[in-house]
């Protein structure tokens, strides 16, 4: 059986090393692996530093990128009972979702509910949940002021959405991108340029004498040892991201009063979770999206088999997500 995929072939930027490929799928699954017809995928930060090269250690090239996306199963292997035909799953716990075709471990299969509409479920994945367990593990009890970092981001609405419910209305900061603001500005207490020179005292006085409880950062580089000092004693920068392409700077890790980093990386929750109590983890995410929360912004919509050159062009750079049709 043949199947089109996006491939990136090399370690580089999407627009330069992605190519359209007619790849052939072994016949048939293999114990306990299944085929999934995709029928969405979408394009996330997380595919565009793995195919950098940035995680070269557990990347080989070439390879199909997408970590997200939903689609159906169609056919499956030994030990995987025939009534797992004809359900739409999200095949996460690796890349390859840019394909038609992709061939998974059934055990990374997580069921999507019949009320979740396939766009719904094709962004619940990387962003709801990586709020969802954030908000649970560093925001709850105590806290009163936390601070947001490239609060124009898809998740960094989610994350103001969820502190919301709790009664924390967050500072955020943006990078003064033109054309780019948040998505509901009566979420956010404040939101800060930090183009401007001045942002540091802004942020000061937004966070009062009380200072910030958490910092959510997805930016690092010299921009944390800023927030860091705002701290109040005892407080948190939880790290899940590196936008800048910069490291946090060696002061951030010092301790001073307290004052700690938390790392947050999605893979390492979800590769240490019990394959049977995936369903579980994404039972919450499920309850929000039907709730009409945690949605994610659909900006443009691209046939699998004009990825390539769309990103050639320029697309996938603005606000909100690109949503990848696998049907079309």
């Amino acid at each position: 059986m043949r199947r089109n995929a996006v491939v990136a072939e090399r370690p580089g930027r999407l627009g330069d090393v992605l190519a359209l490929r007619r790849l052939t799928v072994p016949e048939p699954p293999g114990a306990g692996e299944v085929d999934v017809r995709m029928l969405a995928a979408t394009l996330n930060p997380s595919d565009v530093v793995t195919v950098s090269g940035a995680y070269g250690s557990r990347t080989t090239f070439p390879f199909t990128p997408g970590f997200e996306g939903v689609g159906v199963i169609e056919r499956v292997g030994s030990g995987v009972p025939d009534r797992a035909i004809g359900r739409r799953v999200l095949p996460i716990g690796s890349a390859g979702n840019w394909q038609e075709v992709k061939r998974a471990d059934h055990s990374w299969c997580v069921p999507v509910p019949d009320d979740i509409t396939d766009t719904m479920a094709c962004f619940a994945y990387i962003n709801p949940l990586t709020a969802l367990l954030m908000v649970r593990r560093h925001c709850s009890g105590p806290v009163r002021n936390v601070a947001i970092t490239a609060a124009t981001s898809t998740i960094a609405g989610h994350l103001a959405e969820l502190l919301a419910l709790r009664g924390v209305r967050p500072i955020g900061l943006t990078r003064g991108t033109p054309g780019r603001t948040v998505a509901d500005p009566r979420l956010w207490a404040t939101v800060i340029d930090t183009g401007e020179s001045a942002w540091p005292e802004r942020f000061r006085e937004a966070a009062s004498e009380e200072g910030v409880d958490v910092v959510l950062d997805c930016v690092g580089g010299a921009q944390g040892a800023v927030l860091m000092r705002e701290l109040s004693p005892g407080g948190m920068l939880v790290h899940y991201g590196l936008l800048s392409g910069e490291p946090l700077p060696p002061e951030c890790f010092a301790g001073r009063a307290g004052r700690r980093v938390e790392m947050f990386r999605l893979r390492d929750t979800v590769h240490t979770y019990a394959r049977e109590r995936l369903p579980e983890l994404f039972s919450p995410v499920f309850e929000r999206l039907r709730a009409g929360r945690l949605r994610s912004r659909v900006v443009e919509e691209l046939p699998l088999t004009r990825l390539p050159e769309a990103l050639r062009g320029g697309s996938g750079g603005g606000p909100g997500k690109t949503l990848i049709s696998c049907t079309r």
